[in-house]
């Protein structure tokens, strides 16, 4: 670390030198008065708009007046005939944005510049003039600038085209009338001009899926000499291509052909494009990949580390989608591993790890442990999670891999670091089951040293999870009374947690279980002794048994059913009376949806659109509300409120949207309507709700709104009955009926009235209406104690996808279960993820769901389900939706 330091303190005495430093807006206000003189230093101005340059440049603000007198002072300095002075010059307006007043000054000086002999003041005079002007005065230099593209001078040509870029997004219909001259420019000899020319040139025509192509097919055909417009020119190639897989074309890939060309084109940027993106092609097979990992193999060796990193970044992608095809270059990229560049050297290593066999991975680590203590812990944390995936597919080579992990461990680094080393750590244990005593002495020897808090106390959770597992869990209690003895109060106090679940989970170490927790009566912190108190009684610390063997362990081990938020908001709401507090109380669900109101309301609602005042939760305020409707009193108690479902556009004549209440035998459909037009009021309002296509429902109770006035939410009810317990599903169409009264503005007063009618929007009960989202914290355990014995697995196509985490999305939706554990995220690129899930289902049956997916080249995905439950029907049923 200390090379690092000194390094450090080198760059900081670097920075700490400054030509600017010290200097102060107004001393350079000041300065910047000698633009009036009658005779002009062109060598001391230029230095005061260097300054004024690096004080707008640093975010220093300039009032009004003080930006108007340097630009009236600025402007003076076209008199001056020194072309640097005059380029300065030209920075300094454009970096003062004048308003449309002040910009009249300069205008005439501009376009005078730009009709120079001077090509210098030419281009220059362009990108000013095309930076502060506005539409009406574009339209008087359009001729000049039309000129300008076809210019014979590169530079005027390459200033005119990148104007017209810019000026693309402010004035795109004046720019698309320079087509034909651009397309001239297109077929410039000079490599810049061309470059800029085909850049504005695609942007014109962007909206033209067609037009695109059409550009694309001509240039391809080798009218394109700039290595620049060469590699644009690819870019959009491969946008063609993408997009004519989108829109199912069959055969052969267009332009690939063109692709592979260019890999053996001149110039290594062209090259290197062409190379990323065939690999960076929609299901790119093996055969078409081979000449873009050769090309970039041979820039793995290159003396440039421009070259180096980008193919070994290049290379990296690839690996996370066709390892196999990237082992070729193993060899090459084991010499990176040395590498003066820290970056090619950790791309160089996470590749390896990805692309190596088994053999191999021995050697592997002896080359990885000298490089790790050169690197920033940014850098490790990426091959650490490298190591983490490496030994999940070797897992024999678990013993080498974990001591790896076990040393690095020890080693100086910060929280992120430590971190991704035990998540590993943890992830291998719980996937490999043979690497579960070592691992676990491994993370007990890292905590007797460990300096993060959250650390210990998660490595002391698992720790307590998976010890009295194993052959010999009295060799761990040593560890864990140490940080009773040891350590702050927050690991001591879950130091103490862990003993109670070995005390629990092992008879034989009761005893000295029970010593040591009555040791803990006497530690100097409240939560320590509590803990230790309530852990005695619940396990028998006095010789006698309090609890059951199995209550004790659903007590220690078991999974708290209720979101902690939903749990938390019901305690304040409690008020302390003779009747316990109820924890089944408690909403299950995850995310209470709020009552569904017009957005932008101007009245306070009232009555029964109104939300009840201070509710406990949204859960509870819905039943709350059912229940005080005599025609649902009976239907018992609420299982699940769905989210509010749209059936009109925003901003109609009246806005509806619809709450699908689920009881066990009934379906109440609470309809949310708003009227937006003042001039009316509606009365009678009910809805009509045709199920024919949802034959398993019958409608037997209705709740119409008397009254809608214009801003006022109201709700209407329609309830079916379905059969008991079972998930029925159906379609329903909808239509809002009322009688409309105009309303006299002047005084209030509705005239007679006249029945009318508005189709709503059709909205369905899918299989997901019957599932609460409910989290767990702890998914391993939630799993293990459902048990086997209801646990039904299949294997499922789920065809081709846009991509792995459309389909994880997908099934999500279609279970409508919680994930768990931030499994939800799919990592980019990734041809494989395992996900989560738990829940609810009706009937109060907990369920759990783990998905693996697969895809491969071609996109199709491949799932395999397995879900345990309290109940073999809901297993079953949860397959039943995803096979139908």
């Amino acid at each position: 670390m200390a090379q690092y330091v000194k390094k450090d303190d080198d760059l900081d005495e670097e920075a700490e030198y400054s030509p600017f430093s010290g200097i102060d807006k107004g001393a350079v206000l000041q300065e910047a008065r000698c633009f009036n003189d009658a005779q002009i230093d062109s060598r001391r101005c230029s230095q005061v708009i260097t300054k004024l340059l690096y004080l707008l440049n640093q975010g220093e603000t300039f009032t009004k007046t003080e930006a108007t007198e340097v630009f009236f002072s600025v402007t003076k300095l076209f008199q001056a005939k020194d072309t640097g002075l005059r380029r300065m010059t030209y920075l300094i307006i454009k970096e003062l944005s004048p308003s449309s007043d002040e910009v009249i000054i300069v205008t005439s000086s501009l376009m005078k510049d730009m009709n120079s002999k001077t090509d210098v003041y030419r281009a220059n005079a362009i990108r000013v003039l095309c930076r502060i002007t506005d539409g009406t005065l574009l339209t008087q230099i359009e001729r000049y600038l039309k000129q300008a593209i076809v210019d014979k001078n590169p530079v005027v040509a390459s200033a005119a085209l990148v104007s017209g870029i810019h000026l693309l997004q402010t004035n795109p219909e004046i720019v698309k009338r320079w087509s034909n001259e651009v397309q001239e420019a297109v077929q410039s000899r000079a490599a810049l001009v061309q470059f800029h020319a085909l850049a504005l040139l695609q942007q014109i025509r962007q909206n033209d899926r067609l037009a695109v192509s059409k550009l694309v097919t001509s240039l391809t055909k080798g009218t394109v000499r700039s290595p620049l417009a060469q590699c644009l020119l690819i870019r959009y190639t491969s946008q063609v291509i993408r997009e004519s897989s989108m829109n199912g074309q069959n055969g052969d890939r267009p332009f690939y052909d063109y692709l592979e060309g260019c890999l053996r084109h001149k110039s290594e940027m062209v090259i290197f494009e062409a190379a990323r993106a065939i690999t960076e092609l929609s299901g790119v097979t093996s055969r078409e990949l081979t000449p873009a990992i050769t090309v970039l193999q041979l820039f793995l060796s290159s003396s440039k580390p421009v070259l180096r990193f980008a193919a070994v970044r290049t290379l990296n992608k690839v690996a996370m989608t066709h390892p196999m095809a990237v082992t070729t270059c193993n060899i090459d990229m084991e010499s990176l591993i040395s590498d003066q560049n820290r970056s090619i050297a950790t791309l160089a290593i996470t590749t390896l790890l990805k692309t190596g066999n088994e053999s191999g991975v021995d050697r592997l680590m002896k080359q990885i442990t000298s490089f790790m203590s050169d690197i920033a812990d940014e850098f490790k944390i990426v091959v650490v999670d490298a190591i983490r995936s490496l030994c999940l597919k070797f897992p024999l080579k678990f013993r080498t891999l974990m001591n790896f992990l076990s040393n690095i461990l020890r080693e100086e680094g910060g929280f992120e670091y430590k971190k991704a080393i035990v998540d590993s750590i943890v992830t291998i244990i719980s996937d490999i089951p043979d690497a579960k005593e070592t691992g676990l002495l491994h993370l007990c020897e890292f905590i007797e040293d460990c300096e993060f808090t959250y650390l210990s106390t998660q490595i002391l959770h698992f720790l307590g999870i998976e010890g009295p597992k194993t052959s010999d869990p009295s060799k761990y209690i040593r560890y864990i009374y140490n940080r009773v003895i040891l350590e702050n109060a927050t690991v001591r106090a879950s130091a103490v947690s862990t003993l109670a679940k070995f005390g629990a989970m092992v008879d034989s170490l009761k005893p000295r279980i029970f010593v040591l927790l009555r040791r803990c009566l006497y530690d100097n912190d409240d939560e320590v002794r509590d803990r230790a108190t309530l852990y005695l009684n619940t396990i028998g610390g006095d010789g006698s048994v309090v609890e059951t063997d199995k209550d004790v362990k659903g007590f220690l081990f078991g999974r708290l059913d209720l979101p902690l938020a939903n749990l938390e908001a019901s305690l304040k709401n409690y008020e302390p009376s003779e009747e316990p507090f109820d924890i089944n109380s408690v909403p299950k669900e995850t995310k209470a949806q709020p009552f569904a109101e017009k957005k932008s309301a101007a009245k306070k609602p009232t009555g029964l659109g109104a939300p009840p005042v201070a509710p406990t939760s949204t859960a509870d305020s819905y039943e709350k509300l059912l229940l005080s409707i005599p025609e649902f009193s009976s239907f018992g108690k609420l299982f699940k409120s769905s989210a509010p479902v749209e059936l009109t556009e925003s901003e109609t004549e009246y806005e509806v949207n619809v709450v699908k209440h689920i009881f066990d035998q009934h379906v109440v459909f609470q309809y949310n309507c708003t009227n937006t037009i003042p001039e009316q009021l509606l009365e009678d309002v009910t809805i009509v709700v045709d199920a024919s296509e949802a034959e398993e429902f019958e409608e037997v109770a209705t709740k119409p709104l008397k009254s809608l006035p214009y801003g006022t939410p109201g709700q209407t009810f329609v309830a079916f009955e379905k059969p008991e317990g079972v998930p029925a599903v159906g379609k329903f169409s909808n239509v809002l009926r009322f009688i409309v009264k105009e309303v006299d503005p002047s005084t209030g007063e509705a005239e007679d009235g006249v029945e009318d009618e508005y189709q709503l929007e059709e909205f369905e009960v899918v299989a997901a209406d019957y599932m609460l989202k409910v989290g767990v914290s702890n998914f391993r355990n939630a799993w293990e104690s459902l048990g086997p014995d209801f646990e039904r697995v299949d294997e499922y196509g789920l065809g081709p996808r846009e991509s792995l985490k459309e389909a994880v999305s997908a099934v999500i939706n279609l279970l409508g279960m919680q994930p768990c554990e931030g499994t939800e995220v799919v990592a980019a690129n990734s041809r494989s993820h395992t996900c989560l899930l738990s829940g609810v289902y009706i009937g109060n049956v907990k369920v759990a769901v783990r998905l693996s997916f697969g895809v491969d080249s071609a996109k199709e995905v491949a799932m395999k389900l397995a879900v345990r439950s309290e109940d073999a029907t809901v297993s079953d049923a949860i397959h039943e939706l995803v096979a139908n």
